[in-house]
């Protein structure tokens, strides 16, 4: 699903013309990364927190020229779901598996 499908959904089942949603979905966009950028998490309740998170230097490979690479210590932006959210997922993809092989695995 790309964000003008989330706009088109949310536009007819609310009755709001796109151009509003699609202004309040960006504003959402852009407050989100704002906070990120000044180090501060975003909790949604719910739905789940949007988080920075540190990954320790490493070394890794570069398989065409067969060399190491010394990657830094960094921060980068990430989703955590809720525990309902994460829940609501799980189930249902343990439903459509239950249902798939019980159909011989065609869908």
């Amino acid at each position: 699903m790309t964000k003008a499908d989330i706009i088109n959904k949310i536009s007819e089942k609310t009755g709001v013309p796109k151009v509003d949603v699609l202004v309040t979905v960006e504003a959402f966009f852009k407050e989100v990364k704002g906070a990120l950028e000044e180090g501060e998490p975003v909790h949604v309740r719910g739905f789940g927190s949007f988080l920075l998170k540190r990954r320790a230097a490493k070394t890794a490979r570069n398989i065409r020229q067969n060399t190491a690479v010394q990657i830094p210590e960094h921060t980068i932006p990430a989703f955590k779901p809720s525990v309902e959210f994460a829940n609501l997922v799980r189930d249902i993809v343990v439903d459509k598996e239950k249902h798939n092989s019980q159909s011989g695995g065609a869908s």
